[in-house]
């Protein structure tokens, strides 16, 4: 899983500094830091050295995943939006998230922490990268995007609770994140804003008034 999500994120996380126009050493930097930062961010909760610090092979990951971002970039116009890279990201995050979750697991956390650690396993790297690209983290605007991970680490502490075994576990929770962030992207779900919110409270008293 974390083989996966390191390839998957890089390439994403590069192909995003591509559209920017970030040099070769730019592009390499962003599509890194998606790909590890929340991996590392897990290990420090979790009291563990970093993997990124002690695995040649992690970085040879990341760096085949910035390739393969690079090669796309040449034969596509727009790969950040192609469909290769959405279907990576989702990939990606599904794989973290269940890494996330295996990790917590494996080091006795409550079901909380478990689901804490695989959200930040899976969006930390996507929230770092944004901020290198100087924008707003996209996982605290609108996009259903940090919730997958949610709903994945939820059920795979609910599967492990109830008696389940870990791999049952792991597939659902790859699953989960992964097909709700696939159908999120599919049919444009987004969290509802507090402005939203806002309109949809005060809609009842306006009609009322008229």
């Amino acid at each position: 899983m974390n083989a996966i999500g390191l390839v998957a994120f890089a390439l994403v996380g590069a192909a995003k500094a591509i559209r920017e126009r970030f040099d070769l050493f730019g592009v390499v930097v962003v599509g890194l830091a998606t790909a590890f930062a929340g991996g590392a961010t897990r290990d420090v909760l979790v009291n563990r050295a970093p993997l990124v610090l002690s695995s040649p092979g992690e970085i040879a990951l990341g760096l085949f995943g910035v390739s393969l971002a690079v090669g796309l970039s040449a034969a596509l116009e727009s790969p950040d939006d192609h469909p290769v890279t959405l279907v990576s990201d989702a990939v990606g995050l599904g794989a973290f998230a269940t890494a996330g979750s295996i990790v917590a697991a494996d080091a006795g956390l409550p079901g909380f922490g478990i689901v804490v650690v695989a959200t930040i396993n899976a969006v930390g790297g996507g929230a770092c990268a944004d901020v290198l690209l100087d924008r707003p983290p996209f996982i605290l605007l609108t996009d259903f995007y940090a919730s997958c991970a949610v709903l994945g680490g939820g059920v795979f502490w609910t599967v492990t609770a109830v008696g389940g075994a870990e791999s049952i576990a792991t597939a659902l929770c790859a699953a989960v994140t992964v097909g709700t962030r696939l159908a999120a992207v599919a049919y444009g779900w987004e969290l509802p804003t507090a402005q939203r919110v806002g309109q949809a409270l005060t809609w009842p008293r306006t009609e009322r008034g008229r």
